[in-house]
């Protein structure tokens, strides 16, 4: 069992193709497929998570520092060595990290699954979810997801403005959490809070106008909602949720929401880390 190795000095290689003018493919999606960069994400999909290796693309001064993680995979998969001018040339711009790799998607996770498995069950305690409504930055959506891992949060809703956790940069923002934690897409931010209720999971909407602060909360099953930067959760969906704030200073209202998932998500998962 180790993924067989294919000498390329070419960059017209039909294994490569799926490499090929990364950025531009990172906006228009792999059908079914994403792109894991940089050598620690690599560890982490293929040690940790659930999600497949279809291939890899690696520069040749890289392959012994990864050869434990080509031992641990399939014989059928395939890692292409190449020099580092090829590896520019096929993804269309100079890859430091000189380490990339395919992988599969999978089936869609459903919400209703996830958001019940938050309540808890025998001798497994109840968790705490994370809610994105509107989140378009790759790089906060990362940094909450590397939270969410961090503090052992059950599992992350996205509405359907919220971005892709597997476009390349949220991946590697996440140092590879969202290869691992758990997510499912809402069809909506209404259709999130439905899919809570159905569930008896308490939706929790972080807000500078919350008349509770997230350290006064007592340990349940819940889902913290996080708003975009700026606007901040729409106010039918914090209407339809139990207001809380962070409390701070007096002048200040408002952290970056990927700052404001880490202390959220510590204070709500305090008690259940005990």
């Amino acid at each position: 069992m180790t993924a067989h190795l294919v000498q390329v000095d070419s960059g017209e290689h039909p294994g490569l193709a799926p490499y090929t003018a990364m950025r531009e493919r990172d906006l228009v999606g792999r059908e079914g497929l994403f792109i894991a960069e940089g050598e620690v994400v690599l560890r982490v999909l293929a040690s940790r998570s659930e999600l497949a290796v279809r291939s890899l693309l690696l520069e040749r001064r890289r392959v012994d520092a990864v050869s434990d993680v080509l031992a641990s995979l399939p014989d059928d998969v395939p890692a292409y060595v190449v020099p580092q001018a090829v590896m520019d040339r096929v993804v269309g711009f100079s890859i430091h990290r000189g380490v990339l790799a395919l992988g599969v998607r999978g089936a869609p996770r459903d919400p209703a699954e996830l958001a019940a498995g938050a309540r808890g069950a025998g001798t497994r305690p109840p968790g705490v979810l994370v809610g994105l409504v509107g989140l378009t930055n790759h790089d906060n959506v990362g940094s909450v997801f590397r939270n969410a891992a961090a503090f052992g949060a059950s599992g992350v809703l996205l509405d359907a403005e919220t971005c892709d956790p597997l476009y390349r940069k949220a991946i590697r923002v996440s140092a590879g959490a969202a290869l691992v934690v758990p997510f499912a897409r809402c069809a909506s931010a209404d259709a999130m809070l439905d899919v809570l209720a159905a569930a008896n999971v308490e939706a929790i909407a972080l807000t500078p106008r919350g008349e509770e602060t997230i350290d006064a909360l007592p340990p349940a099953p819940r889902a913290l909602l996080l708003g975009a930067e700026g606007p901040g959760l729409p106010d039918r969906v914090i209407a339809r949720a139990r207001a809380v704030r962070i409390d701070m200073a007096p002048g200040l209202d408002s952290l970056n929401v990927a700052v404001a998932s880490g202390i959220a998500l510590h204070e709500a998962t305090r008690a259940l880390r005990r």
